[in-house]
C-alpha cells in the first residue's frame, strides 16, 4: 500500500508540474523544454549535494508517466582509476557485450527518498526561473524606452538616490540628476528621463534623470504637434537645469514659423513646459546655418549689432550696445555660456563703444547686414519666458 501512495504522489506532484509548465509557457513565453532542460540540471545537482555522491549522472524527468529517474554515467576504460567515473570493459560487458572501449554505461541509481528531494528542486527551478522570465521582459521593456520620458511616482530616498516607482521597476533618480530648484517628496508624481537601462543579477537597473537635455526635447514634442510631426525640428539644446536652458529650432515649411510653433498662442505651449520643470526659463530662438545669424539669435533676448566670425578657430566676435553689454552677457555669464553651447562656437562680446575704439566695429566686410537695433534686416525675433 505505501508503495502505491508512493507512486501516486509522485504522479500527482508531476501532474502539478506539468500543468505549472504549461501555464508558464502560455503566459511567460517560458519553452516548456527549456524549463525541463534546467529541471533536470538541477536534479543532478540536488542529488549530488544530498546523497554525497560524485559521480557522472544524469536525471531523466518524464511528466507523463511521474518518473524521476537517476542515470549513472560512466566510461568504459582498460584500467579503472575511479570506480564512480569509469567501469572496467570485463564488467560491462557483463552488462551488455556489445560495449566497447570509450563506449558510456548508464545504471539506474534512484534513491528511494529521491522523489520528494526532487519536487522541491523542481519548484525551486520554476520559481527562479519565473523570476528571471519577469526580469527579462521588464528589462526588454525598458530598454526599448530609454531616451524617452515617462510618468513617475516618488517612493523613498536616501543621502544619495531617489527611487521613482515606474509600475513594474523602481528607478534611480540619482542626486546629481536631480533639478536643483526641486525639493521631492515620497507620493509627488514627476516625469524622469530614462538615460540608461542595466541588466543586473537583481533584475533590470533603471537610471533616470530630470536635468537631462533629453527631458526638454522629450517635452517639446509632447506639447508642440509641428515637432512631433516633424514639421519643425529641434537641432540643438543648452541647458542649466532649473535655471535657463536656450533651444534652437527650424521649420521644413516656409509657411510654419518654429518659434511661434514652440511658444503656441499666449505662450501657452511652452509656458506648460515651464511649468512642468519648475519654472526654468526658456528661450526659443531660429536655427541659421549662417553662424551670423544663429550667433546672434542665440545671444536673446540681448539686441546684437555686428557679428564677426573667425571660421579657422571657430570663434566670433559680437558687438552688442552698450546698455545691452550685461544683458548679452548675462547673469554670471550664462546667457553667453548657453549661446555658446547650443551654437557649437565660441562667443567674444563687446560693447559698441569698446569696439569702436578696438576698431572692428563698424565691420565693412560684414556679409549679412544688421540695423541699429541689433535684427537682422530682414527677420529675426526671439522668446524669452516672462519673469
Amino acid at each position: 500500500m505505501a508503495k502505491s501512495k508512493s507512486k501516486n504522489t509522485s504522479k500527482s506532484n508531476s501532474g502539478e508540474l506539468l500543468e505549472a509548465l504549461n501555464v508558464l509557457e502560455k503566459q511567460k513565453g517560458i519553452s516548456r523544454e527549456v524549463l525541463i532542460e534546467a529541471i533536470e540540471a538541477a536534479l543532478v545537482t540536488a542529488y549530488k549535494r544530498n546523497f554525497n555522491q560524485a559521480q557522472n549522472v544524469r536525471v531523466d524527468l518524464n511528466l507523463d508517466t511521474g518518473s524521476m529517474l537517476v542515470y549513472s554515467r560512466k566510461d568504459v576504460v582498460e584500467e579503472v582509476e575511479d570506480d564512480r567515473l569509469h567501469i572496467s570493459l570485463e564488467d560491462a560487458h557483463a552488462i551488455n557485450p556489445a560495449y566497447e572501449l570509450d563506449d558510456v554505461v548508464e545504471q539506474e541509481v534512484t534513491p528511494r527518498d529521491f522523489g520528494r528531494i526532487a519536487a522541491q528542486t523542481a519548484k525551486q527551478v520554476v520559481t527562479q526561473r519565473v523570476r528571471e522570465a519577469e526580469r527579462g521582459l521588464v528589462f526588454e521593456e525598458f530598454v526599448d524606452r530609454a531616451d524617452d520620458i515617462v510618468n513617475g511616482i516618488v517612493e523613498r530616498m536616501d543621502a544619495r538616490n531617489l527611487y521613482v516607482g515606474l509600475g513594474k521597476v523602481e528607478a534611480v533618480l540619482p542626486q546629481t540628476e536631480q533639478m536643483p530648484n526641486e525639493s521631492y517628496q515620497p507620493h509627488d508624481r514627476i516625469k524622469v528621463y530614462i538615460t540608461k537601462v542595466e541588466r543586473t543579477t537583481r533584475g533590470p537597473q533603471v537610471f533616470v534623470s530630470r536635468t537631462h537635455p533629453g527631458l526638454l526635447r522629450r517635452l517639446f514634442e509632447t506639447e508642440v504637434p509641428e515637432i512631433y510631426d516633424g514639421i519643425v525640428e529641434i537641432k540643438s539644446i543648452a541647458r542649466e537645469a532649473g535655471d535657463r536652458s536656450k533651444i534652437s529650432v527650424m521649420a521644413h515649411r516656409e509657411d510654419i514659423d518654429p518659434v511661434g510653433s514652440c511658444v503656441g498662442a499666449k505662450g501657452a505651449r511652452v509656458q506648460t513646459i515651464v511649468n512642468e520643470l519648475s519654472g526654468e526659463k526658456i528661450d526659443i530662438v531660429e536655427w541659421s546655418e549662417e553662424p551670423v545669424v544663429f550667433v546672434a539669435n542665440a545671444l536673446s533676448p540681448s539686441k546684437v549689432l555686428d557679428v564677426q566670425v573667425n571660421e579657422d578657430e571657430k570663434s566670433t566676435t559680437v558687438v552688442v550696445p552698450d546698455y545691452q553689454l550685461s544683458l548679452a552677457i548675462g547673469k554670471r555669464g550664462q546667457n553667453a555660456r548657453l549661446a555658446a553651447k547650443l551654437t557649437g562656437w565660441k562667443i567674444d562680446i563687446k560693447s559698441e563703444t569698446d569696439a569702436r575704439e578696438m576698431g572692428i566695429y563698424p565691420n565693412p566686410d560684414a556679409d549679412i547686414e544688421l540695423t541699429e537695433s541689433g535684427e537682422e534686416a530682414d527677420d529675426f525675433d526671439f522668446y524669452e519666458e516672462k519673469e
